[in-house]
């Protein structure tokens, strides 16, 4: 018994695979917000303390808004996927989601290996950092 899979059943399972793993990420937003402030740049987070200065232009939300914002695209990038008519361009978004994000974990690994980074922040960010690449690949390879 063969068990060859056509190129469009292969494309199919590979965006339902991306697909969970972007609704489990999605999940973890709302459930364990915490997880992900390390890679939530400083220069991204609207200051909400009276008297304040906002941190620059790009300051237009606080931390918990960006980690939320960023759990619903993973959420709407994973219904997307899922759609045969949607999934060029969930795929196209998603690409660029996860470019996008390669700025916190650059962020996050750089204050990591900073003076008041930790042993255990360093292990963790240089783990997190390159895996950002194969999620980038497998999302492209889904524009087809």
């Amino acid at each position: 018994m063969s068990l060859r899979w056509s190129a469009q059943a292969r494309r199919t399972t590979s965006a339902v695979a991306l697909s969970a793993l972007l609704l489990a990420s999605a999940a973890k937003h709302f459930r364990t917000p915490s997880f992900y402030n390390p890679v939530v740049p400083e220069y991204l987070c609207r200051k909400d303390e009276p008297g304040s200065r906002p941190n620059g232009p790009l300051a237009v939300m606080s931390r918990e808004e960006w980690i939320a914002s960023s759990g619903l695209l993973e959420a709407a990038a994973a219904v997307g996927l899922l759609i045969p008519a949607t999934r060029k361009a969930a795929a196209d978004a998603t690409t660029a989601m996860f470019v996008a994000f390669l700025a916190g974990h650059i962020d996050a690994l750089r204050r990591a290996y900073g003076p008041d980074g930790t042993e255990r922040e360093r292990r963790i960010h240089t783990v997190r950092l390159p895996l950002q690449l194969p999620l980038v690949l497998w999302s492209w390879s889904l524009r087809k």
